[in-house]
């Protein structure tokens, strides 16, 4: 299970890297065709936008997968013992379901019914609209690692 945990550590970083290289090299390069050349080019506006999303997204997932994502912790902070069980029960629960209703099914229905592609650099939009599913899906799977890592904990607690 941690060689599996590893792996998908690397590549979401990985993947966070490339994506912040590419804002980074993409806005320096508007930066310097707005102001120094005069003339803006069209297509790293585009592309901005669209690495945009998708480092927000994976960047989201990655927060999940290492549980520093924003949380309300008023309540849950308060409560001892079964009651504290039972609100992260279901916390958690409500969000695999959001996050399987929204991401999963609303996101890969969103780019399996898109047929048209962006204006300058015609990408179809359903090469965009696939970071939502698959953000979805590493959401839910850092979900699911963290509870096999806890009822490991209990299970390895418990023999003690």
């Amino acid at each position: 299970m941690e060689s599996i945990e590893k792996i998908i550590d690397k590549v979401m970083r990985l993947l966070m890297a490339v994506s912040m290289f590419g804002l980074v090299l993409a806005g320096t390069w508007q930066i310097v065709t707005r102001f120094i050349m005069g003339k803006p080019s069209t297509v790293t506006d585009e592309m901005l936008r669209f690495l945009l999303i998708w480092a927000s997204m994976i960047g989201s997932a990655y927060c999940f997968y290492k549980d520093e994502h924003l949380a309300l912790d008023l309540i849950k902070g308060r409560l001892k013992g079964t009651p504290s069980k039972i609100v992260n029960t279901f916390v958690e629960l409500s969000v695999i379901l959001f996050v399987g209703f929204v991401f999963i099914y609303g996101g890969g229905r969103l780019a399996m019914n898109s047929n048209n592609a962006s204006a300058v650099m015609q990408i179809p939009y359903k090469l965009l609209f696939s970071i939502m599913p698959i953000s979805g899906v590493i959401i839910i799977l850092a979900r699911i690692l963290k509870y096999a890592q806890i009822a490991k904990n209990n299970r390895i607690g418990g023999n003690k």
